[in-house]
């Protein structure tokens, strides 16, 4: 099932069980989909891996967005973006442990035969590709800095 037919149900569960942040939610993922879908270029159809770079997207700017008015003693602002975090997560695939980063990291890192710093370029490659929503590139750039280390 496409991200947005599951969108699309998710709407309306929420609109029978009245749920009005939740629904604020979802329509703006929709939104988002259906502007991914119309733009130049663009098929009908949004493959797997936009809906992906899309979440992840939304998902990274509610997080930045709510460690700013946690820092500026916002508390009402910062809870409603983590409450729109947490509602886009859950179309997100399951985030790596940083035990499973690490395993991940490794197994490219030998497959790519990287053995110093100047390699890492090759490893962040494909270890963006392969890792995409899996893991933060943060988090993913720092494993391969330690190991290559």
């Amino acid at each position: 099932m496409s991200l947005k037919n599951k969108i699309d149900q998710e709407i309306k569960q929420a609109m029978l069980s009245k749920e009005k942040e939740r629904l604020t939610v979802l329509r703006a993922i929709k939104s988002q989909i259906l502007l991914a879908q119309t733009e130049k270029g663009a098929s009908d159809e949004i493959t797997e891996e936009s809906e992906l770079k899309l979440l992840t997207k939304a998902a990274k700017q509610r997080k930045e967005s709510a460690e700013i008015f946690q820092k500026e003693g916002r508390d009402d602002l910062y809870s409603k973006e983590i409450f729109e975090y947490e509602v886009i997560s859950q179309f997100l695939p399951k985030q790596l442990s940083d035990q499973e980063l690490e395993k991940e990291v490794k197994s490219i890192i030998e497959e790519t035969g990287a053995s110093e710093m100047k390699d890492m370029g090759k490893v962040m490659g494909i270890a963006s590709k392969k890792l995409a929503g899996k893991a933060d590139g943060k988090k993913i750039s720092e494993q391969v800095k330690k190991l290559l280390a």
